[in-house]
């Protein structure tokens, strides 16, 4: 589902990833991890066709970017710590205005879906500027998947998330992950990633330093796993 070869991506003089190999098969959830700085949020900015690579192969769902990028992104959900919502339209009305973009038939039918998908349908005439930030994420990922994407995904979507929003939005991402999507998703939280994920890459210097399966790790090895993976 995600092919990555020999990635570089250079700003200036600054290296920030170093021909770094990425592979995911379809229905995989892979936790993206490692330290500020590492490239992650770069990298995922690439997968999502957002920025150009300046060496190496990237294929998203079979599509070559940045070549095929309007095909990537048809086929592509992204959940930032930014939830792109507009505050003076209903969640509703996000919803709908994202619907026209991908040109959804049925719509009014798969805006029910969604919203009791994300836990929104009671709010989904209130203006999305009333709501509170986890209100909001939920909603973002509501975007995200509103046109069926077979590849999400979530760069640190808990970012200024309390604990309550953060346990709602588990459980959006656990019926995310049952829905058979693809998912990579960045975060600094080991015990969420090692709760939600099915494979976890560790990102240091630019490269894929390690990569393990919840098989592999086992319970509670995360950390453990983590450390060694930095430690070179």
């Amino acid at each position: 589902m995600i092919e990555v070869r020999k990635l570089v991506k250079r700003f200036g003089s600054q290296v920030v990833l170093r021909g770094l190999d990425f592979h995911v098969q379809s229905g995989e959830f892979v936790a993206l991890l490692g330290p500020n700085g590492a490239g992650k949020t770069t990298f995922l900015r690439i997968l999502a066709s957002l920025s150009r690579p300046s060496l190496g192969q990237v294929k998203v769902a079979g599509f070559a970017l940045p070549t095929h990028s309007a095909a990537v992104r048809q086929r592509l959900g992204v959940v930032s710590h930014q939830p792109l919502l507009y505050g003076d339209l209903t969640a509703e009305e996000n919803l709908i205005f994202y619907g026209r973009i991908y040109n959804l038939e049925a719509l009014d039918k798969r805006l029910g879906e969604v919203l009791d998908l994300v836990g929104l349908a009671t709010r989904r005439r209130d203006l999305v500027r009333t709501f509170s930030r986890g209100m909001q994420q939920r909603l973002a990922i509501g975007r995200a998947v509103l046109h069926n994407p077979e590849v999400m995904l979530f760069d640190e979507p808990y970012t200024g998330l309390d604990q309550d929003a953060s346990e709602m939005l588990d459980g959006v991402l656990k019926r995310v992950a049952a829905a058979g999507r693809t998912v990579v998703m960045t975060s600094h939280d080991l015990a969420r990633a090692e709760d939600l994920a099915t494979r976890f890459d560790i990102l240091s210097h630019g490269v894929i330093a390690a990569s393990a399966n919840r098989v592999q790790l086992g319970s509670g090895n995360l950390l453990t796993f983590y450390k060694r993976a930095l430690a070179g």
